[in-house]
């Protein structure tokens, strides 16, 4: 009850509150269908019921929010729904249609009693976020740019963005490593999540680190197991599918569904419905180059074996053909050659009969000079050695003259000499040693 101090109606707390819940009671009798973003799912494992926040966001800011219940039965009846139509559970970040009571209390204030949501609204919502994205990109002139990204003949080397433990990337490995042609690839691991709130975020990081070691790398392969739709939404991310139409390498895609495209397979340089069929495609690539050669090459085998049998058997109709000329041409001209040789035969005998008496002649010519230039040259050499003889030592010392030595050499002036020196003075019939007293030189007249 409400007292009265200083003239003044005062009210407790609790009755305010009391009386906002029995306005409010009054008011919404029933419940309604609301639209908002639930930002967060606030899950409690342990009682299984949930507290979502739910907002309103107008240009990007939040203009409404208010706290939410679901209560355990109620969640799991729906989320079973979800998985049913989306094959996937509830989850943060989702614009949902859902049925709710406004509930009151006086200790933790307003709220709405979820009841139900519409899975239905949440899929054509997501397949609105899904167009605009495209639109965007076909406006701004991205949309085929990585499909325009020249695809390497050979893709040998793979950037992979998966989980090491999905099942699609087991398999993708599985057929790739494992072909029967032998055809070798390198590939490297990139781990991201593939699905859920963060999983665009974590792809991008992903994308960022192969974009700086680009150059060690031919393609980048995106891989998951299958999945949902509402599994699916990161792959409409704007910011990541922007992300692979500007990227610097082919971008290829095995996201694995069987329902409609997503925009990241859309832009993709290449996209096949499951991690199987990526593996098949680049093992193809590997056909594509090998199976041509292995034409090639068999084509050039044959070619040369016919060239060679070709010019065999011309050669040999060569062969046969020269020979026959040869032949031909040897009996032809045999008479023209011994008459040839007969005649070369005859003209030599008779220019050596025409010269004969010529060479005779000029032999007695060189005979005749040759005794008198021997006569006259051995008189004229017998005159030098007579002079040679005469010049002698020996001879010079039997006409009276005589040598003086002076330590083995001859002395031609007293200018070698001084007193005290030992002379060898060599005669023709002997040597005299003296001792020098005195010399001087002789004066001219």
């Amino acid at each position: 009850m409400p007292e009265n101090v200083s003239n003044r109606t005062v009210f407790s707390l609790l009755e305010v509150m009391q009386s906002i819940k029995k306005t409010l009671e009054s008011r919404y009798t029933s419940a309604f269908w609301v639209k908002a973003e639930m930002n967060k799912l606030n899950l409690y494992q342990h009682s299984g019921h949930c507290y979502p926040d739910l907002v309103e966001k107008a240009e990007g800011k939040v203009v409404a929010e208010i706290r939410s219940t679901l209560w355990g039965s109620d969640y799991r009846r729906i989320n079973q729904k979800f998985l049913a139509i989306l094959k996937e559970p509830l989850r943060d970040g989702i614009k949902i249609l859902f049925s709710a009571r406004i509930n009151f209390d006086p200790k933790y204030g307003l709220s709405l009693q979820i009841l139900d949501i519409d899975p239905s609204f949440t899929l054509g919502d997501l397949e609105k976020e899904k167009q605009e994205a495209i639109q965007r990109l076909q406006q701004a002139g991205l949309w085929t740019k990585n499909k325009g990204v020249p695809f390497p003949l050979l893709p040998k080397r793979i950037a992979i963005i998966s989980v090491e433990t999905s099942k699609g990337y087991a398999d993708f490995m599985t057929i790739t490593q494992n072909n029967p042609w032998g055809y070798k690839f390198f590939f490297f691991l990139f781990p991201s999540l593939l699905q859920g709130e963060r999983a665009a975020a974590t792809i991008m990081q992903q994308l960022r680190r192969i974009k700086k070691v680009k150059k060690y790398f031919d393609a980048v392969a995106i891989i998951r197991g299958g999945g949902g739709e509402v599994g699916l939404t990161c792959y409409n991310n704007f910011e990541l599918s922007r992300m692979i139409c500007e990227f610097p390498i082919p971008v290829i895609t095995g996201i694995g569904h069987a329902t409609n495209e997503t925009v990241t397979e859309m832009v993709a340089h290449t996209n096949a419905i499951t991690p199987t069929k990526l593996a098949e495609f680049l093992i193809q690539k590997f056909h594509n180059y090998a199976e041509p050669v292995k034409r090639s090459e068999k084509k050039i085998i044959d070619i040369s074996r016919m060239i060679i049998k070709e010019n065999q058997t011309s050669f040999h109709n060569a062969i046969r053909i020269f020979r026959n000329v040869t032949e031909r041409m040897v009996s032809t001209h045999h008479h023209q050659i011994e008459m040839l040789g007969q005649g070369v035969v005859r003209q030599s005998r008779f220019l050596f009969y025409k010269n004969k008496e010529t060479l005779l002649q000029t032999t007695s010519v060189i005979r005749a000079n040759t005794g008198f230039i021997f006569r006259n040259t051995k008189t004229q050499l017998e005159g030098v050695e007579k002079n040679i003889a005469n010049l002698h030592p020996d001879n010079i010392l039997k006409r009276g003259f005589s040598i003086t030595l002076l330590n083995g050499k001859s002395i031609s002036h007293t200018g070698n000499l001084k007193k005290g020196d030992e002379i060898l003075t060599l005669l023709a019939e002997g040597e005299i040693k003296s001792t020098v007293i005195s010399t001087s030189k002789k004066k001219l007249s």
